[in-house]
């Protein structure tokens, strides 16, 4: 049976410490940056965003209206900056609108 390293951790360092022994941040910050997302466009926007991914540091956001596409894409960087600050780290440095 496994020693345990700690009798008295809440469920949040458990799940920290679990994630990170098993190296599964980058797919944890990829789940995340969806959810910031959806959370931060509204329905509006959501109904019309098809795909979403992040690679490295950038994300990308495939979108059904090329309307829609030219608007969010004049405010790329305060996209950028809700996104990292929604997320409580600098993951994006960049966004691509597809």
């Amino acid at each position: 049976m496994p020693k345990r390293e700690n009798e008295n951790l809440s469920m949040k360092e458990a799940l920290s410490a679990f994630i990170q022994k098993n190296k599964l941040e980058k797919g944890m910050d990829k789940v995340e940056a969806r959810e910031a997302w959806a959370r931060l466009m509204g329905n509006g926007v959501n109904n019309y965003t098809t795909d979403i991914e992040l690679k490295n540091d950038t994300l990308y956001v495939a979108l059904s209206s090329s309307v829609l596409r030219e608007e969010l894409s004049l405010g790329k960087s305060k996209i950028i900056t809700m996104i990292n600050e929604e997320m409580g780290k600098e993951l994006v440095k960049k966004l691509v609108l597809r």
